[in-house]
């Protein structure tokens, strides 16, 4: 196991704004433990392909002498590349810490995400040419990580159009709501999903309607505004491709 021991914050949170909206999640759902996990996405604006992303759910590791789960999510485009590290709750699913790298020529970023979900808060060091930048959030609940934000749902065991929940992001908050059961077509294929989309208008995912849940399309998540398509899934010997 992978241990990181951190130092607790010293300096005065900064209270940020929080969006009263209705339904919020069970406090500690069942996550399914799918070490192995691998999915890979075209990352595409309008009909162009931009590069490649790739979600990887690799193990258990330890933060803090606490077991928690380990994922990765690395994105690459034309002179650009973010690989992030998210070691997350196992039941809860929220994240704990974030240590993400930021390429692009000719700058370079990295990033520490340190979540409090006791205390609602969250701290931010951004290190640039030798330089830090210390931001700190105090929410009013638990605080979410937009990557994991599909992964919430898969814990949940009936799925109904009007299904929502409460996604606490650090900057703002969304209702996120199931506005649709529907066919999806992807690289990889045809599906049944769930498709969801946020409010504000942000973003829209799609997930499977099946006992894999998988993200198969997301739309939408960053500034640029691209889409997220499933090209290949993979778990031990599941496979979709």
């Amino acid at each position: 196991m992978e241990k990181i021991t951190e130092s607790k914050p010293v300096s005065k949170p900064v209270l940020a704004k929080t969006v009263e909206l209705a339904v919020v999640p069970a406090k500690k759902p069942k996550f399914p433990d799918r070490i192995g996990e691998k999915i890979i996405y075209d990352v595409m604006l309008g009909k162009v392909k931009l590069g490649a992303a790739v979600f990887h759910y690799r193990a258990k590791s330890e933060l803090n002498q606490k077991t928690v789960n380990f994922i990765t999510f690395e994105t690459r485009l034309l002179r650009f590349k973010d690989k992030e590290k998210i070691y997350s709750d196992p039941e809860t699913v929220l994240p704990l810490r974030v240590e993400r790298e930021i390429s692009s020529w000719p700058k370079y970023e990295k990033i520490i995400e340190v979540y409090d979900q006791e205390k609602f808060t969250l701290r931010i060091v951004k290190t640039e040419s030798g330089r830090d930048q210390e931001l700190n959030f105090k929410k009013d609940s638990a605080i979410h990580n937009a990557i994991l934000l599909p992964y919430l749902v898969r814990q949940i065991p009936e799925l109904v159009a009007g299904w929502n929940f409460q996604a606490n992001l650090p900057t703002q908050t969304f209702l996120i709501e199931l506005v649709s059961i529907e066919d999806v077509k992807v690289i990889a294929g045809t599906f049944n999903s769930y498709h969801f989309k946020s409010t504000p208008e942000r973003f829209e995912i799609w997930i499977s309607a099946d006992e894999y849940r998988i993200p198969l399309k997301i739309k939408g998540m960053s500034g640029i505004g691209y889409t997220l398509v499933m090209r290949e899934y993979s778990q031990g010997k599941d496979r979709y491709d």
